[in-house]
């Protein structure tokens, strides 16, 4: 077998921060080095600033993304039904895997849906899980396998051994202020889904002031190196590019956003939260090559009953009450009209400073904390009437959370017609 060639780390800084692109081999090695602790954090550091500012070709990026996922473990889930995959790159209200697991997995596919934690303005699907008693989100692959092959969906931590170079360069991107450049964006989200090893991919892009990519051209440029990513990884992937100017449904948080989820499960909760599960769900059952219509098993109630035995598996009871807050603050509307605009920003910080989300990895969340949306844009308000539900465990947090939403909604005379939740659909096909 060839010995890989070795190279000095800072002669791969140079080559990037003078704007030339990085070998294959030059790739392979940087990232292999670093996961071994060969190549230091201030190197590294150097290198990521360089990409930031100089840029990846498509090539180097799928290259950068197959090092990252040849740095650990791939996972073999390959069963007797199907397997698809969704990722989502992060909103306000965001809770759409809840539902979404569960209704494709009654459709009759597997749905190895391994989640992460929030951190800032955006809510992690974990945290807002382990506010159900019981429900654990560590498991092992063995469980993993076995709850896809009995229940069809498992929303779980991802195993450590899952693309170790990207949580190392993950939390070192997060402190060099290299987190918004696209070619890290993309390989970081690709690696660990492909090492997963689903054998399609739905990704929710968002766009707007409560998402990661503020607007649509920066969506759209995310989405498709995404795909080209798992086309050259022979990985089919669709990416839908949606809207998260506005909180999607009415919940933010952790309990508060699980019971809407449960709302949407039995045939109720927002039509927007409704909407685009739906939407994603046929876009992974055409993946999945399963021509079941989501709409309808949604309505028959065989996805909750999906839910429960999801939830049950993993040692939750999805019968229990939910965490409440100890304390609640409204906000009403200071005058009569119609909501024209409700900020998903604002929102999500203000949901963040009440305890829902937190400022470190290791910060704990309030289960109770968040946010309740009691009027969404094109609503008429009356003034003095409940606008926002302000849910928290620590009072003393709530004038924070109301500086937050200062500006963040106006009430008008009329409001503009609601644009569209999904703009475009980019498929990638192998």
């Amino acid at each position: 077998m060839e010995t890989p060639r070795s190279f000095a780390a800072v002669d791969v800084i140079r080559a990037k921060r003078d704007g030339g692109r990085l070998t294959d081999e030059q790739i392979d090695w940087v990232v292999d080095a670093y996961t071994r602790g060969v190549v230091a954090e201030e190197q590294m550091s150097a290198l990521a600033m360089a990409i930031f500012l100089r840029g990846m070709d498509t090539a180097e990026i799928s290259r950068w993304t197959r090092a990252m996922i040849e740095s650990g473990e791939r996972l073999s889930l390959a069963g007797s039904r199907p397997t698809v995959d969704k990722h989502s790159t992060g909103g306000v209200g965001d809770k759409i895997t809840l539902p979404l697991a569960p209704l494709v997995a009654a459709c009759g596919a597997a749905v190895p849906q391994l989640s992460g934690r929030g951190l800032g303005h955006t809510g992690g699907t974990l945290d807002k899980l382990e506010s159900i008693p019981g429900w654990r989100a560590a498991l092992s692959t063995s469980e993993i396998q076995a709850q896809l092959e009995d229940v069809g969906a498992v929303v779980c931590a991802a195993t450590s051994g899952l693309a170790p170079a990207d949580k190392k360069l993950y939390a070192l991107r997060d402190v060099t202020s290299t987190v918004e450049s696209i070619p890290l964006i993309a390989s970081s989200i690709m690696s660990k889904k492909i090492a997963e090893g689903a054998s399609g991919l739905v990704l929710d892009v968002k766009f707007g002031s409560g998402a990661f990519m503020k607007t649509l051209d920066q969506a759209r440029t995310l989405a498709s190196t995404l795909t080209s990513i798992g086309v050259d990884h022979g990985v089919p992937t669709t990416a839908l590019l949606t809207d998260m100017n506005v909180p999607l449904g009415r919940a933010v948080g952790n309990a508060v956003e699980v019971a809407e989820s449960v709302e949407v499960l039995q045939g109720g909760g927002p039509s927007d939260v409704v909407e685009l599960t739906v939407a994603l769900a046929r876009e992974m059952l055409a993946l999945a090559g399963i021509s079941a219509d989501p709409a309808a098993v949604l309505a028959s109630g065989e996805a909750y009953e999906t839910w429960c035995r999801m939830i049950s598996a993993q040692g939750g009871d999805p019968s229990a009450p939910l965490p409440t807050p100890a304390h609640v603050h409204t906000v009403v509307a200071p005058a009569s009209g119609v909501l024209a605009s409700l900020d998903a920003y604002a929102v999500g910080v203000a949901a963040w400073r009440l305890g829902a989300g937190r400022a470190r990895k290791e910060d704990p969340v309030q289960a109770a904390a968040g946010v309740l949306c009691l009027a969404k844009p094109g609503s008429a308000v009356t003034e003095g009437e409940p606008l926002l539900e302000l849910h928290t465990d620590t009072p003393d947090a709530v004038p924070a959370a109301l500086e937050a939403l200062e500006g963040g909604f106006s009430i008008a005379s009329a409001a503009a017609a609601p644009e569209p939740i999904v703009r475009e659909t980019i498929r990638g096909t192998v």
